[in-house]
Formats: structure tokens, sequence, C-alpha cells
């Protein structure tokens, strides 16, 4: 039987082939020597006792790379879920937020795609529960490693656990986990949407009340750094993978009304071979404006030396950006590893 494949939404050629792979490790052994990677992205103390006994308040707590330990309506999600101590040979720079042994039951896991650093065997394993939600043609792999909880949507599919709806939404990108399977399953992010019922039991806020609630903690924010916005109680989440620049961002933003968007910064350079399927930090603050997002949480940078950029150069020219743009330094949530941002702000 033929394999089914997978692409964009738009043309985009992939710089993917082993050829360019090739290419490109011959000029990263030369760069990586002028690197410099003493900046690693801090870790603070996870609050363990409020994760675990948390039931009902949103939180988004950054365990690393694209990994969030994310608290929705009662529901305890993780988002592609890497625990690995090295990635391509290469170590990690810094530990996990939160160590996987003390992660709490986990009710919905969510795959962006197959890629390692995405989608980690080993990691999945050790979790505790969990239904697991997968793109299109990723199923039958994860039931052959003995996970059964499992159920693949193709893009705008969506599916309905505790009070949240699921949306598994497009990204630019492309998958492969051997020289056999290229793009035989899909890639793309996840919107989490509270359900009316779910707001209404939340207490969720109107649109009016958010506004001032985030123009309130901006004021505040001016005499404290540890300061972050406050949202409501049931805030509307996009997850968005890994992922070129595209068109998609914009459709994204028009079909769902999105507070807060985790989003990838790392792994852009050279951009050459990294363009089609990771944006750069301006591109990422552009894919931001283009959902209309309320926040951005930055992701996808300090844990693994997946490309020749560091996770220093990728804050710095996010801020850069920023600044360019004249954009609100509050829209912008820089977490380090292990910090639970307590949504609502209770």
């Amino acid at each position: 039987m033929r394999i089914r494949k997978y692409c964009n939404m738009d043309p985009v050629k992939q710089q993917n082939s082993f050829k360019q792979f090739k290419r490109w490790r011959q000029e990263r052994a030369r760069k990586l020597k002028h690197k410099d990677y003493s900046y690693v992205v801090p870790n603070v103390q996870p609050d363990l006792s409020y994760l675990k006994n948390n039931g009902k308040m949103p939180s988004v707590t950054w365990v690393g790379h694209s990994t969030f330990f994310i608290q929705l309506c009662g529901l305890n999600i993780i988002t592609d879920p890497v625990w690995a101590g090295q990635m391509a040979m290469q170590k990690r720079l810094s530990p996990p937020g939160i160590p996987i042994e003390d992660v709490p039951p986990i009710d919905v896991v969510l795959i962006s795609h197959s890629h390692y650093d995405h989608l980690n065997i080993t990691s999945l394993r050790k979790l505790r529960g969990k239904q697991i939600l997968v793109p299109a043609g990723l199923s039958s792999k994860l039931k052959l490693k003995g996970f059964d909880q499992v159920q693949e949507l193709n893009w705008w599919d969506s599916i309905v656990v505790g009070g949240v709806e699921f949306i598994f939404v497009p990204s630019q990108h492309w998958t492969r986990r051997n020289p056999w399977d290229t793009n035989s399953s899909h890639w793309g992010g996840w919107i989490m949407k509270p359900l009316e019922s779910a707001l209404s039991q939340a207490g969720g806020k109107s649109e009016e009340s958010t506004e001032d609630a985030l123009a309130y903690v901006s004021a505040v924010a001016k005499h404290s750094k540890a300061a972050r916005p406050i949202v409501n109680e049931a805030p509307t989440v996009y997850f968005a993978g890994d992922s070129g620049y595209f068109a998609g961002f914009k459709e994204i933003g028009e079909r769902y009304i999105i507070d807060i968007a985790l989003m990838p910064i790392g792994a852009y350079e050279p951009e050459w071979f990294m363009g089609p399927q990771h944006v750069t930090p301006e591109e990422a603050l552009q894919a931001f404006l283009d959902t209309g997002a309320k926040l951005f949480v930055p992701m996808h940078y300090g844990s693994f030396k997946l490309a020749d950029d560091t996770p220093r150069e990728a804050l710095d020219r996010l801020e850069a950006e920023r600044r360019r743009l004249r954009m609100d330094e509050q829209k912008i949530i820089v977490l380090p590893h292990g910090e639970t941002w307590r949504v609502a702000g209770k």
C-alpha cells in the first residue's frame, strides 16, 4: 500500500535533503567554534504543591524547548513532551523546568509533529495518565509502540476533552523519523479553547474586563519586574509547534480569538536551510501579530543546539524587533524554566 504524503498549505521548497543537511553540518563545524553559549535559560524552583493541587485556575509552566505544562479548565496538558538529556549528540543546555518524575498525572498530551525534539518516546512512556492527540498519520506509529489512547486529527479537526476543545491547526513544516517515512504524518499547532460551559463555570471575564486587568498589571509591572499579566480564568491558548512563516497564521487568527500564543523563536540559523521550517524571531513576532493574540510566550530556544543560533541571539533579536515595532513590552512573557505563570492571577 502506498504511504500517503502530507504537504504544506503553500508551495514551499523544503531544504531537507541529505545533501543540504551535509552542507549545513560542514558549515556548522566551523561556525560553532565562534559561538558564545555562556548564557543559559534560567531555571527556577517549580511550585509543585500548587501544580499538584490546582484543579481549577489556568496556569502555564515552561518545562523547556516546546514542552509546556498547562492547566486549563481542570485539565493537566503537556505539549510535545521531551525530557531527553541530549538531542542529535548535543547535550541539553539547561535542565527541564519540572523533573519528569514530579509531573502531576496528565489528562492530555498534544504532539505537533514527529521530529525527535518534539516526540520523545521515552518521555511519553514516563508520563502518567494521558490521552494523546496527534497529527494525521501518526497514531499507527504510536500504537505500535504500545500507546492505546491515541487520537489523530487532520487540520481544522477538533475533539473535546473535559471542558476544552482541542483544534489541530496548520503550520509550515515537515516530518521524518527515519529515511523512509518523510512526510508520512502531518504537522501543525494546537488551539486549546475552553467551552462556553467551562467559561461560565470558571467565572471567565469579558473581553472588556480582560483589557482592564491587562492595563492594571501593566501599571504594576513598571514597579515590579516579577509582575505577569492577568488574562482570564478560561483563556484560549495557541501552541504553534514548529513552523516557517506562512499565511496560515492570519487564517488561524481570523478563526479564533487567542489570549496566549506559545511561539517558537529558535533554530533559525542558517536561514537558507532553516527558513522554510523555522521562523526567525522577527517572523515569530509578525506571526504573533497575524494571529491577533494578546500575549506572546517564546519557546523552542535554549534547550538544545539544534541550529547555529544561540539562546542569547534569539532573545536579543526578539527584543530588537519588539523595539522596532514599538510593541508594548508587557505583551511578551519571557519565562524561565520552571516558573508557573498563574494566568488568572490567583
